[in-house]
């Protein structure tokens, strides 16, 4: 079936729901049984792990189930469990699978928090991290340790967008015994299927794609079979939950993403070239430019790109720079992506890489092409360049 049509029909049930073609929003903590029969097969059937057998509110509803089998088919894993952020999912499926004394190599290039949590939270257990070059590859093969129990893989990375070799590291991790667990945000269950290229855990942050529309804040882990009895017990010991009205907007996006990020990728590709061309930019990072180190790789690995980029500015005074980024009108300085949106937000990778060097010395930004007309988009940033270039022109007659 194509992924297109799967988008629209997985996780759906309308004859469950009066014929209703959108699982409707089930509110509860309460459940009550008819007698006492139902309630033991209730429970006989939580116990065999049957989809859908729920005795609480906080372990799923009808919403949630119906996200959870969705996602799960489209990224091609076994079962998924939603979480009420998506750090909430990076924390919970590292949990399930670490304790006191084990040790994991994770990517230079990971969601920051993630590596807060596993550094400052894991590491006050026991747990030991070794940050490694997100373009080891099978390099990574010196850094495993007789303990290491995950490989913690993110590609693109956050920021910076070094796409790995997911396949060359599963590859190494599953000789020694270790589970790969990686972040999937940016390649969404369409354009980047983890299962099929070694992966044992797969997250996404719903709160970007899946969502779509900067109105939700969501997780989801999806696993293998063998990875899954651990994070569903790692979650519900935790007691970790999501709204079901978040849970509905996620379903709502979950339908329209293909035709979104249809348009968020080629806008996306679009802008990113015409930076390419501007004298102000050191550097475009969008693995689908043939200019990206990481280009053959994300040509052999993923099926599409989404919106998410970053540049690097040639050298200029913070006073230029934040000229430019104050002058544009339709890029929104935020956190957060994957919305109909554009957005920008400077960031220095610097202070936090560990493995190799930043190596540039300009301002680097991060930018989301939402829906906009990308002309539009393009003419915004070529009057925040003029900004740039006014700002720039007055300080350098002042110095003279």
């Amino acid at each position: 079936m194509n992924e297109k049509t799967k988008l629209v029909t997985a996780g759906r049930h309308p004859e469950r729901f009066a014929g209703l073609v959108n699982t409707p929003i089930f509110r509860g903590s309460t459940i009550l049984h008819g007698s006492m029969a139902e309630w033991e097969d209730k429970k006989k059937r939580r116990a065999a792990d049957e989809p859908g057998a729920t005795t609480y509110g906080r372990f799923g509803t009808p919403t949630h189930h119906a996200l959870e089998e969705a996602v799960a088919e489209l990224e091609g894993g076994y079962r998924s469990q939603v979480f009420p952020s998506g750090l909430a999912a990076c924390t919970t499926a590292l949990m399930s699978l670490l304790s006191a004394g084990d040790h994991v190599l994770l990517t230079d290039s990971a969601y920051s928090p993630t590596r807060g949590f596993l550094t400052r939270v894991l590491g006050r257990f026991g747990v030991e991290t070794t940050i490694y070059d997100p373009t080891a590859g099978a390099g990574i093969e010196a850094q495993m340790r007789p303990n290491t129990r995950v490989v913690y893989v993110e590609s693109p990375g956050s920021e910076t967008f070094e796409v790995q070799d997911i396949p060359a590291i599963a590859t190494v991790a599953h000789r020694h015994g270790a589970k790969v667990v990686m972040d999937n945000t940016w390649g969404t269950p369409l354009f980047f299927k983890p299962f099929e290229h070694g992966v044992d855990v797969s997250i996404q942050a719903a709160t970007k794609y899946i969502v779509g529309h900067s109105d939700a804040m969501l997780g989801i882990v999806t696993c293998t079979q063998e990875t899954w009895p651990l994070v569903k017990r790692t979650t519900q010991d935790l007691g970790q939950t999501a709204g079901p009205d978040d849970v509905y907007l996620a379903l709502r996006g979950l339908r329209t993403m293909s035709v979104r990020l249809a348009q968020h990728w080629k806008s996306g590709v679009e802008v990113a070239s015409w930076l390419e061309t501007r004298p102000e930019v050191e550097k475009v990072l969008h693995p689908a430019l043939p200019s990206h180190p990481g280009h053959a790789l994300w040509k052999r690995d993923f099926k599409g790109a989404s919106g998410l980029f970053a540049m690097v500015l040639r050298p200029a005074s913070p006073a230029a720079v934040e000229a430019f980024i104050d002058s544009l009108q339709l890029f929104g300085i935020g956190v957060s992506w994957g919305g109909y949106e554009s957005l920008i937000i400077p960031f220095n990778p610097s202070g936090d890489r560990t493995t190799a060097k930043w190596p540039y010395a300009g301002q680097a930004l991060r930018l989301h092409i939402g829906l906009e007309d990308p002309a539009d988009l393009i003419a915004d940033l070529e009057r925040g360049f003029a900004e740039m270039a006014a700002v720039e022109s007055v300080a350098m007659r002042k110095r003279a």
